[in-house]
């Protein structure tokens, strides 16, 4: 046991776009207010608030967005 050695803890490339992905969604999220249940000043919505199952809703989406960003090759001229 003592000459076992603990395996190297590398992201792989799938996971480091996911993070990628979610900081991307945090950013946009909470600068814009996404997914949440009131609209901010000055801005006309929906009347009523949004219940917390929707916001989630709405807070995936917007993950499943971001990923597909992240995912698509860049175009090199």
């Amino acid at each position: 046991m003592a000459d076992e050695k603990a395996p190297e803890t590398k992201p792989s490339e799938k996971n480091n776009r996911d993070e990628v992905a979610l900081e991307l969604m945090k950013f946009i999220a909470v600068s814009t207010g996404y997914g949440k249940g009131s609209p901010g000043t000055g801005f006309a919505g929906k009347s009523g608030s949004r219940s917390a199952e929707d916001q989630a809703e709405a807070l995936l989406e917007l993950f499943q967005r971001c990923r597909q960003a992240v995912e698509q090759p860049v175009k090199s001229e």
